[in-house]
């Protein structure tokens, strides 16, 4: 077999199109790609969650708290300032568990129609002086911020994103039986 033919392919997942999308024919997609970081933080009073704001495709759903990095930005970093601005707990970043992608076409809160490809650094952290949480970035994609008892996380609308997540690294009986 020659080199080229003994090279495998990546396989390529099907692209997503959000449900009921409707483009225009001479309508074309702006290609996004972000490069986020996140966390799943825990504490003696539970998972760290965060509610999406209206400013999201998906309002009033809950992920993890996190976001995109700052130019130059290292990711353990943007984890510790965004989990900040999010619910203005100090965390200590833990071990990497994982590099998530997500690509999909549809229309970003603004109307605009995205070809999105998000990529999405996922560390484990804890907090060992957790207080109520505080949303200090206001007005940002972030409404509240919440520490939930894990027997509690299936009661909550979970992204699709966020939900295996916590799943695999938080044992899937506490998520199964919810949103």
């Amino acid at each position: 077999m020659s080199a080229a033919g003994s090279r495998r392919r990546a396989s390529t997942p099907a692209l997503l199109r959000e449900e009921g999308l409707v483009v225009e024919d001479d309508e074309e997609p702006t290609v996004y790609q972000r490069v986020a970081a996140y966390a799943v933080v825990t504490s003696h009073r539970g998972v760290l969650m965060t509610e999406y704001s209206d400013r999201t495709g998906a309002p009033g759903a809950w992920g993890l708290p996190g976001g995109g990095l700052d130019p130059g930005e290292a990711p353990t970093d943007a984890v510790l300032r965004e989990v900040w601005e999010e619910s203005g707990q100090h965390v200590t970043v833990g071990r990497f568990v994982g590099l998530r992608t997500r690509h999909w076409v549809g229309r970003a809160p603004n109307g605009r129609l995205e070809d999105y490809h998000a990529v999405r650094i996922l560390f484990c952290a804890t907090c060992d002086d957790p207080t109520e949480p505080v949303v200090h970035d206001v007005g940002g994609t972030t409404a509240s911020a919440a520490w939930v008892a894990p027997e509690r996380l299936g009661s909550l609308e979970i992204t699709s994103g966020w939900r295996p997540v916590l799943e695999d690294l938080l044992g899937g009986s506490h998520l199964r039986t919810g949103g």
